[in-house]
């Protein structure tokens, strides 16, 4: 576990509200000043990963020592310009070998992995509390989350 590492996850699609951005960025700005993170994981495809990678790149301005990494789901091997197209956003990227082969399961794979390097854990879960029925991948990860020991942060 990377103990000054954080990564965000949530559900595809959310209700992006001038409450929830100011609540994440006063959640962020804590985590980089009195948590001292200073890395921050990012997967893909999702509003709320949007959402944060927008507000840790706005901070990033105040606290340019914080690195942004994206830990990609797809394409294990990638071009040089593909990673200087990434390297324009981040300051780095990563492809774990361990979601390699996972098929349908890589995204829930790359989450882990993405957990698994983390101390902390910020979580947009419209379905916390709620009886299960069917467990999304925001549920699955939040699952792993607790299980490993993760300060786990719900928006």
């Amino acid at each position: 576990m990377e103990t000054n590492s954080c990564c965000f996850f949530g559900h595809r699609t959310i209700n992006v509200t001038a409450e929830l951005t100011l609540s994440l960025n006063g959640i962020i700005r804590k985590l980089i000043t009195e948590d001292r993170v200073d890395t921050f994981l990012f997967g893909s495809r999702s509003q709320f990963n949007d959402l944060c990678y927008e507000q840790v790149t706005k901070l990033k301005e105040a606290y340019p020592h914080i690195q942004r990494i994206y830990v990609r789901a797809e394409f294990p091997d990638i071009t040089e310009n593909y990673e200087a197209y990434l390297l324009e956003r981040y300051e780095g990227t990563d492809y774990p070998e361990t979601i390699k082969g996972a098929g349908k399961a890589v995204y829930v794979e790359r989450n882990r992995t993405m957990i698994e390097k983390s101390r902390f854990c910020v979580v947009y879960c419209r379905e916390c509390g709620l009886p299960p029925n069917r467990k999304s991948g925001t549920l699955q990860a939040l699952d792993y989350a607790v299980k490993k020991g993760r300060v786990v942060i719900k928006v």
